[in-house]
């Protein structure tokens, strides 16, 4: 199944990430929903704000954690289209 992605990923309304200070983690707060954020997913998540593009997420986070761009590339288009799938992302 193919996912299309905005080109500028941003939540869907009603979604918003917050840090939750009890589980001392990013989480993902929708309806009927908490989806805990691990790892890089909170910092995709961070730049999911509908100014920067894909490609804009993928450059900062490989220079954040000095990483090859197509291992990142990979890792924010897979997370993007999981988000999208569950419509946590606005269309």
């Amino acid at each position: 199944m193919s996912v299309d992605l905005p080109d500028r990923p941003r939540l869907a309304p009603g979604v918003r990430l917050h840090f939750d200070r009890t589980r001392n983690a990013w989480v993902l707060l929708g309806p009927e929903r908490v989806i805990e954020a691990e790892g890089p997913a909170s910092e995709i998540l961070q730049r999911c704000d509908g100014s920067r593009s894909i490609g804009q997420i993928i450059d900062e986070l490989a220079g954040l954690y000095a990483a090859e761009r197509e291992v990142i590339a990979a890792d924010v288009c897979d997370l993007l289209a999981d988000l999208a799938s569950r419509r946590l992302l606005a269309p």
